[in-house]
């Protein structure tokens, strides 16, 4: 299916330079779109791969614009944000070809006769929702799925394919987890008595806000009496770890294989890069940005970027560094005797008389 390059400005806005009449069916890379495509540039380091483009129409800045548009032959769509414009543009070229799953309940799912289930909303095969469970409208729940007691997911929201979204969770609308996430499990908790540990019963739940996506695979623990909680618009990727009890922060984004102890609390707008490591009980604020493979220790009131790793070496010279860091209490010592010393020669220097 296609579209005109003016109905899809005339859609998501934006300064169109060009016949408004041509007829696109997709958006792909520089490199490959050819006259059936848009693309768009939002790198000025492209800038000389989107002059040569042979895609009908290039969405870019106004900045980009005056460097490229003289020399690239197609239409151009000029906004303030070309990847943001870009993000806009696939997903309506996705629904012109989405697939839509059939309302209804499948003959092979286990509904509870007290569930609730929308008449619009679509329930795969072999998907489970036990008493108390509210499913509204236009939520599509993939085959395997679980949706356990007194859960609520909210309208417009789509599992896929197994699911498991325990007893009491809440997601909110327009939300979407990928496969084989699970959602409420128990969190780590136990007390040591005598050295054997105790389990500490995990009452609380998981309360997920709107427009919230979690990756395939991704773990969110219940609270242990209190609810562990995601904002809305929060972005989780694949095979992440959230402890129970802990706080997301709205529009916050983690790349995949995050872990988050429990009971931390994160701010708004803050990303982590993957594999980005955050031990238990912290506080972290708005608008900070942590590097991948970084662990953060401590709390941190400030926002901007951190970065806690020590950069990649040689096996070698890492070894020779890590001799070096293991003794830095005795060269600390050392320097601190020899800072002592020069003080107690300066200071007699000072004290003798002067010829």
């Amino acid at each position: 299916m296609s579209t005109r390059l003016g109905e899809l400005v005339e859609r998501l806005g934006g300064r169109l330079i060009g016949n408004a009449d041509i007829e696109v069916v997709g958006i792909a890379p520089l490199s490959d779109a050819d006259a059936s495509h848009i693309t768009f540039l939002s790198n000025p380091k492209f800038r000389a791969q989107a002059a040569q483009t042979r895609a009908a129409a290039l969405i870019l800045s106004a900045a980009d614009d005056e460097v490229v548009g003289a020399s690239y032959s197609g239409a151009r769509i000029v906004v303030s944000n070309p990847y943001a414009y870009f993000a806009h543009a696939a997903q309506f070229f996705a629904t012109l070809t989405a697939r839509v799953a059939p309302t209804g309940i499948h003959p092979t799912a286990a509904v509870d006769s007290q569930a609730q289930v929308a008449a619009n909303a679509s329930i795969g095969s072999h998907v489970t929702i036990e008493a108390g469970a509210i499913v509204e409208d236009d939520c599509v729940i993939g085959a395997g799925s679980f949706i356990g007691a007194d859960a609520r997911v909210g309208s417009g929201t789509r599992f896929y394919p197994r699911v498991t979204f325990l007893a009491g969770c809440e997601i909110g609308k327009r939300g979407i987890i990928h496969s084989g996430a699970v959602i409420g499990a128990d969190g780590f908790g136990f007390a040591n008595e005598g050295g054997m540990w105790i389990k500490i019963p995990q009452t609380g739940a998981v309360k997920i806000g709107d427009d919230v996506e979690i990756g395939a695979n991704t773990s969110i623990d219940r609270g242990a009496l209190a609810d562990t909680v995601i904002e809305d618009g929060v972005k989780l990727d694949n095979q992440i770890q959230i402890g129970h009890n802990c706080h997301i922060g709205a529009h916050t984004a983690m790349a995949g294989c995050v872990g988050v102890a429990g009971s931390a609390i994160i701010g708004k707008h803050c990303t982590f890069g993957g594999a980005a490591m955050v031990l238990g009980h912290l506080t972290i604020a708005d608008n900070v940005h942590i590097s991948s493979g970084s662990m953060v220790s401590r709390s941190i009131h400030e926002k901007g970027q951190y970065t806690g790793f020590y950069p990649l070496a040689k096996n070698a010279d890492w070894e020779k560094s890590a001799v070096i860091v293991r003794n830095l209490p005795t060269m600390r010592e050392k320097i601190r005797e020899l800072e002592k010393t020069i003080k107690a020669l300066s200071a007699n220097e000072s004290e003798e008389p002067n010829e």
